[in-house]
């Protein structure tokens, strides 16, 4: 059995803002969240990144801002001799109809493609209902977190889809 998390990054793994996370210096984990994707990797998921960047093509920041914030990311779980094993984006408007914007699946699908992966294996952790939608469309098991817009999604999902207070609780339940 394959052991796969794929995770949305503003509000699961750093804290979101309604006017976009912009800069490496806005970008700030959350407590317990980089050591959280750490004991991931040491239990031997492959981890990564599906993230809906519309900054990018709103001009609010580009792909160097972009990039600066997944150093952070990467910089950061270094310090637990760890890494991601991909980072994948959106860059996309939301009314492009591209098919990497989540809800659609494309950006997992991508994922699975490029790493021979079985998606049906994969856990997606997300706070918005377009990130469980999206990993419901890929055939992944949604998981939402109450930390970013969690709190406000809890209300709109099917009860059977698993809620944790954070990523920490998620990784914890899963390592259990």
């Amino acid at each position: 059995m394959q052991k796969i998390v794929i995770l949305d990054r503003d509000g699961v793994i750093n804290f979101d803002s309604e006017a976009y996370v912009k800069s490496a210096e806005e970008w700030i984990p959350i407590p317990g969240s980089i050591e959280a994707i750490a004991q991931l990797k040491k239990a031997g998921f492959k981890v990564f990144i599906a993230t809906n960047q519309s900054g990018i093509g709103r001009g609010y920041y580009g792909l160097e801002e972009l990039n600066a914030m997944h150093q952070k990311c990467s910089d950061l779980l270094a310090e637990y001799q760890v890494s991601l094993d991909g980072i994948y984006f959106c860059p996309h408007l939301p009314d492009a109809q591209c098919r990497c914007r989540k809800p659609a699946p494309g950006m997992i699908e991508s994922i699975a493609q490029e790493h021979d992966l079985d998606v049906t294996q994969a856990y997606f952790v997300g706070d918005s209902k377009r990130d469980l939608d999206a990993g419901l469309a890929a055939g992944a098991k949604p998981v939402l977190v109450l930390t970013g817009n969690g709190q406000k999604t809890v209300s709109q999902i099917d009860s059977d889809i698993p809620v944790f207070d954070d990523l920490s609780a998620f990784v914890s339940f899963v390592l259990r």
